[in-house]
């Protein structure tokens, strides 16, 4: 075996990709996020506490979540268990929690890291929390998903939430910068093809690692390869509008400033660059929808339905047809009165429902599904706005410790002027009858 391993030129060992073997050997190594591993970073100050406790990472992909959870089971000199919510099941949870108990006999602990932990359905997430709850393993789950939507509440309480950021533009060229060293050899591109491979990693550390081994690969003695020669090599078109670095990302915000000022011309214009550049059109679609939401809300409601519908015609058509239909959704929100007064009010709410914490709502709009519930009052007063006059009964609906809080301030433009009208309205009902 050993000779047609040396004759086949072989080692018996596969080689590591560039991104395994720059893997950082301590935290202060990990691009992109020192709001976490920097020396005033979240996670940093846990472990200078001595209590890590159970964390759930959330963060696009390559941004170094296994890589810091890894390093966290070292720091800590907890035995580091890694599955995959996409390959276990309870039966395999069982194994690892009964690992871990007879390691927590023996005086040692497990940090038991669970990639794709949004995979797991209510009940396999379920079974995390007693052994949580008893210190048996110290969890981390990693996931891309928004973990408020996709994981129950309970294990939400009982981990803290570590957002992981895409990494910029600085930490992407600092690991191409690690790679040529292990290398002993600079990347074969000039400094614009290297702008763009940059770009084209999208916040990715293990993707622009990637790309530079495809570029390594495929470059012949001597050969320096341009913007051009770089995407037929990678089979990738970078989102490049000019020569600075910035052009992605200046443009998109230029589309969005142009029409929150209202100039559809200025819009049309970033738009079409954007699209002659070879821009993803439904990114631009999402743009689109967000601008609705953000920046005309109220005062023009069919905005957003005007954006999506831009959208499935975008998908309806393709390209070309399809960008007329993204075309038509900028000038119309561009044309459109502009209010970003939903866009405040939900920061607001957000904000005081952080603040408040867990308040119970007036047991009086309550259900009452069972008669335990009704001899403890609840839905007891409660007022069927449909049968008082007006059709609104000026009932309290806010926690009693909080009381009535105002968030909402509508625009004077668009139609947020009759929204206006009907608070104006209802405010004066409740005062009066308040007063009765």
């Amino acid at each position: 075996m050993t000779n047609l391993f040396a004759a086949a030129g072989l080692e018996r060992e596969a080689p590591r990709p560039l991104a395994d073997r720059l893997r950082p050997a301590c935290l202060a190594d990990v691009a992109g996020q020192d709001h976490l591993v920097g020396p005033d970073g979240a996670i940093t100050r846990l472990l200078a506490s001595g209590a890590l406790g159970s964390l759930i990472f959330w963060g696009p992909p390559g941004t170094g979540k296994t890589t810091v959870a890894r390093l966290l089971a070292g720091e800590t000199k907890l035995k580091f268990e890694q599955i995959s919510a996409i390959f276990s099941g309870v039966a395999d949870l069982k194994k690892v929690f009964e690992a871990a108990r007879g390691r927590r006999s023996t005086g040692q602990g497990t940090l038991l890291f669970v990639d794709e932990i949004h995979r797991f359905n209510r009940a396999q997430l379920d079974a995390f929390l007693p052994v949580v709850e008893d210190g048996t393993i110290t969890l981390i789950g990693a996931t891309t998903e928004n973990p408020s939507f996709e994981l129950n509440a309970a294990l939400l309480s009982r981990a803290r939430v570590m957002v992981f950021k895409p990494l910029d533009e600085t930490a992407i060229e600092d690991l191409l910068l690690r790679a040529e060293r292990i290398e002993t050899k600079p990347l074969p591109i000039d400094s614009e093809a290297r702008a763009s491979l940059v770009r084209m990693a999208d916040g990715d550390g293990r993707a622009a690692l990637t790309l530079a081994e495809e570029v390594w690969r495929a470059a012949r003695p001597g050969e320096v390869f341009d913007i051009e020669h770089l995407q037929e090599v990678v089979q990738r078109r970078a989102p490049i509008y000019d020569k600075t670095q910035d052009g992605h990302y200046n443009l998109i915000s230029a589309l969005h400033k142009t029409v929150r000022g209202s100039d559809p011309d200025a819009a049309l214009y970033y738009l079409a660059r954007m699209l002659d550049a070879g821009e993803d059109p439904l990114f631009v679609a999402r743009r689109l929808v967000r601008m609705a939401i953000e920046d005309i809300g109220l005062a023009d409601p069919q905005a957003l339905v005007i954006c999506n519908a831009a959208k499935d015609a975008y998908d309806f058509l393709g390209s070309p047809e399809g960008e007329l239909a993204l075309a038509q959704a900028a000038i119309y929100l561009a044309t459109a009165p502009k209010s970003n007064a939903a866009y405040l009010a939900f920061g607001a709410a957000t904000r005081t429902a952080k603040a408040a914490g867990s308040l119970a709502p007036p047991k009086t709009i309550l259900n009452a599904p069972t008669k335990l519930m009704k001899a403890e009052g609840y839905g007891s007063g409660y007022a069927y706005d449909h049968d008082a006059p007006d059709a609104f009964s000026g009932q309290d609906y806010w926690p009693e410790k909080l009381g009535r809080q105002h968030f909402y301030a509508p625009a004077p433009r668009g139609f947020e002027r009759e929204i206006a009208k009907r608070l104006e309205y209802w405010e004066k009902l409740r005062r009066e009858r308040r007063e009765d």
